[in-house]
């Protein structure tokens, strides 16, 4: 009786451990969507708001394009401290802290008083959203076994593109109803939530491997991040090829130290010796560079050269966003049982058809040819997101998750940025320096149609990249 007793309590309290386990888990996932919403809300809506901004600052072309290019710059900078930091000191609470953060700078944003205010504040919105990038896909890992990451993360990326789905819309009549400033205050409400179900319902903490910070590494990283940035929206001129040179020369520095460093900021020895890794890294980069500026260049196309109102333009750019929220949990279900190489390179093949119709837009196509060229997109992208992601945090040990987290968010972040960087220098050469309301459609037109035709031919590497990381299943 002793022994049946013992064994009746035994599987009572292994129940109970699978209780807490699976609400535990439950918890994490509503926490981290609910960021995964929150973040690209305030994203995409402050991006509609852009020709708002830029009239009520009156800015030159140039200018505008740092008004995202801060955020993404300084979140380009710090992801991988971050991402070392999470592993060192605790994921959920860096996390946590990324959130207050978040909060904050948001709020000074939206109080923004001239440019310089503005861009400080973008920049310091970056450095907050850069402490969620470096986590979230890391603790995701950390609670799903192998077998359900993949719908766990489809999940995940899913809701990221809910949030951008609801940002052009939301932002489009925010800022036609309230002004651009209310634009960065959306998600504010939200983020609180965030932060009351981490502090009360998630009660687990996540470390990694315990390596030092490299400090020599994150500063080499980050000065080759800013001179890029001022080398490219100072070209062309003596200026931004100075900033160039220097920025090869940094990036020389970085390699070098990061290969003989023993515990780099960013192994980049992992490059070298894990082909899946490496070239599921070298896709993303490559899939973001092409497609994250979307939503800058419609916005402008819609409001500048069709002078549509920015909540008419909120209505046309929703499609590529929604058809990424649909298709992406089906994608990471997929993954789970097809090889994501093959899902992945179908997703850039279909991307590369959407980014050359959008080259071909002018004052006189008509709007269903956006629809359809966002549409286009959005499918090529779900089929390459949650896949490509799958199987670069599969491609890697369990002690290395928050660095692999760190990768998947340095290469989705560099890629934004050189998105960005690429609307940057196509501004540069045909507008210039002038105020973006001086600017004529036709300046505008050749600007975005350039920006889209070189994001096209640039996927094509991406395919081969894909297509040739070789078989893997994470099963």
């Amino acid at each position: 009786m002793l022994s049946c007793g013992a064994m009746i309590s035994d599987e009572a309290i292994d129940d109970q451990v699978v209780a807490e386990r699976d609400s535990e888990r439950r918890a994490v996932m509503l926490m981290i969507t609910l960021n995964a919403f929150t973040t690209p809300l305030m994203l995409s809506a402050s991006n509609v708001a852009l020709p708002a901004i830029a009239l009520h600052f009156s800015l030159s072309a140039v200018t505008l394009s740092w008004v995202p290019m801060a955020y993404l710059m300084a979140s380009a900078m710090s992801i991988l401290v971050f991402g070392r930091m999470a592993d060192l000191y605790g994921r959920k609470r860096l996390f946590l802290l990324g959130t207050v953060a978040v909060i904050l700078s948001s709020t000074f944003t939206a109080l923004a008083l001239n440019t310089p205010m503005l861009l400080l504040g973008r920049f310091l919105q970056g450095v907050s959203a850069a402490m969620l990038y470096a986590t979230q896909m890391a603790i995701v890992s950390s609670v799903f076994p192998v077998a359900q990451r993949g719908r766990a993360i489809g999940l995940v990326v899913a809701t990221v593109y809910v949030g951008l789905a609801a940002g052009p819309l939301i932002g489009g009549v925010v800022t036609d109803l309230l002004g651009w400033r209310a634009n960065f205050l959306l998600h504010i409400p939200l983020a609180c939530a965030v932060l009351y179900l981490g502090l009360t319902r998630v009660k687990q903490e996540w470390r990694g491997s315990r390596e030092p910070l490299d400090v020599l590494g994150a500063a080499l990283f980050s000065l080759t991040i800013v001179v890029l940035c001022l080398g490219i929206t100072n070209f062309p001129g003596m200026a931004g090829a100075a900033m160039l040179l220097l920025f090869l020369l940094f990036l020389l520095g970085f390699v070098r130290h990061a290969s003989a460093h023993p515990h780099p900021i960013w192994d980049i020895r992992l490059f070298f010796t894990n082909a899946i890794f490496t070239r599921s890294c070298g896709a993303s980069l490559i899939m973001y560079t092409a497609t994250y500026a979307n939503v800058v260049l419609m916005s402008l196309y819609l409001q500048q050269v069709k002078l549509l109102s920015a909540t008419q333009a909120g209505l046309v750019l929703i499609t590529q966003p929604v058809v990424m929220a649909i298709l992406s949990p089906v994608a990471g279900r997929l993954s789970d049982r097809l090889e994501p190489r093959v899902l992945a390179s179908a997703g850039m093949t279909v991307t590369v058809f959407g980014l050359w119709l959008l080259s071909s837009l002018s004052a006189a196509s008509e709007l269903k040819t956006a629809i359809l060229a966002l549409s286009l997109t959005g499918i090529g992208f779900s089929l390459f997101s949650s896949p490509n992601t799958n199987a670069i945090m599969s491609a890697v040990g369990k002690k290395d998750y928050g660095s692999a987290a760190g990768a998947v968010a340095t290469t989705r972040i560099l890629g934004q940025l050189s998105s960005i960087i690429l609307v940057a220098f196509a501004m540069s050469v045909v507008i210039g320096d002038r105020l973006v309301a001086s600017s004529t459609a036709a300046e505008l037109e050749r600007s975005i149609q350039l920006c889209f035709s070189i994001a096209a031919v640039l996927c094509l590497p991406g395919i081969a990249l894909s297509v040739s990381r070789g078989k893997m299943h994470p099963h």
